[in-house]
């Protein structure tokens, strides 16, 4: 089969999801073609069915100042499309990807590309939500040839936010359970490791994610707990965040690493995770996490109780309850039995549900049901 995949090429979770997604196809035998505005940040790797195709936006003083980048990418996705025959063009984000590849078909008049959307959170939680894009994010989805959300709950805010009856299909994020396990000590040493303990955390840094209430719980342990924080991912919170340590004297015990290539290594010398958001459509660090064999700490929130079992492979609380989770924190690194049993328990759940041979054969048969002009989803 040959796909062609758009994403954003951010260390955000569907840019990820999307790239190690690719790759697994291209491993099982499929033509990848990934087409965006830069090289996808996991796209680390050569494989000879893997492809990278860039847009450009060509600058014109009449375009200034918003460069037409949709119709950019639309002409691409026509043209990687037609040179190489694709079968399929699968966009992560309902907006501007999948407006983008549904021209891409006008252009083509083709009847036999079909367009897959991944829906992923922000395109229908924040985004679609403002009355200036929702009538055209929900043209989008209904527009897809199939359409895939990574949660449960995320299917259920699309059919209630757009008043949509379009079949959705609930596929799960995924975790190659080889790269991500349990990596022992090797790395806490990096991070000036004398037998304390090991926190991470994992974002972009925007306000949903709370860093400063992963610094605020962080403070509360290390007063009780000997333990190091490992700060992985940058964005716009990342100077307040570094202001704060300053501030509460914990400077010297964080570390911002800012996006790293080994994530896995990193988190798999961790003893704790940290994952306070505001929201989250379905906890992609958490799950990466878990197959780690790290315990995870995270809100109620979301598509987050749909991959973190509270009180078995960690702890789930209200948003903002630093205080609670502090105490569970404190709970978890304070006790070796705790701490094993939970990792345990999360690496058993990410190889049972999540793991990537599982998850990804799901995407194909969405493909090939699309190809076959069956019904992709449920209502």
């Amino acid at each position: 089969m040959k796909i062609g995949i758009t994403c954003y090429p951010t260390f955000g979770g569907s840019g990820v999801v999307a790239t190690e997604l690719g790759i697994a196809l291209a491993r099982l035998g499929d033509d990848v073609h990934f087409i965006s505005y830069a090289m996808p940040s996991r796209l680390d790797m050569f494989h000879e069915r893997v492809h990278f195709h860039e847009v450009t936006v060509t600058s014109y003083p009449l375009f200034d100042p918003y460069p037409p980048y949709t119709l950019a990418l639309a002409t691409k996705q026509a043209e990687v499309a037609a040179y190489e025959q694709l079968d399929v063009l699968h966009v992560h984000y309902a907006i501007p990807h999948a407006i983008s590849a549904h021209l891409a078909q006008q252009i083509l008049h083709s009847s036999t590309l079909k367009l897959i959307t991944t829906l992923h959170g922000t395109d229908i939680t924040l985004v679609g939500r403002d009355a200036s894009y929702l009538p055209i994010t929900k043209f989008g989805i209904e527009v897809s040839d199939g359409v895939t959300a990574v949660s449960q709950w995320l299917k259920e805010q699309t059919v209630e936010n757009f008043s949509t009856d379009k079949a959705i299909e609930v596929i799960p994020n995924f975790v190659d359970t080889q790269r991500f396990r349990r990596h022992g000590e090797a790395f806490q040493h990096l991070f000036g490791w004398t037998g304390e303990k090991l926190v991470c955390h994992v974002s972009n840094f925007r306000p949903v994610k709370r860093v400063i209430d992963v610094l605020e719980v962080f403070a509360r342990v290390a007063r009780v707990i000997p333990s190091r924080m490992v700060m992985i991912g940058d964005g716009p919170d990342r100077s307040r965040a570094e202001a704060f340590c300053r501030q509460e004297g914990i400077a010297s015990r964080v570390f911002f690493v800012g996006n790293v290539p080994n994530l896995e290594e990193i988190l798999g010398a961790a003893d704790l995770f940290l994952l306070p958001s505001e929201s989250e459509s379905f906890g992609m660090a958490a799950l990466e996490a878990m197959a780690c064999e790290v315990p995870v700490i995270s809100t109620s929130t979301g598509g987050v109780p749909e991959v973190v079992t509270d009180g078995e492979s960690g702890f789930l609380l209200p948003v903002g309850d630093v205080e609670s989770m502090a105490a569970r924190a404190i709970e978890i690194l304070g006790d070796e039995r705790l701490q094993r049993r939970m990792g345990a328990a999360g690496r058993a759940i990410a190889i049972e549900k999540f793991d990537v041979v599982r998850v990804v054969p799901r995407y194909r048969e969405v493909y090939e049901r699309a190809i076959a002009g069956q019904p992709v989803g449920t209502k």
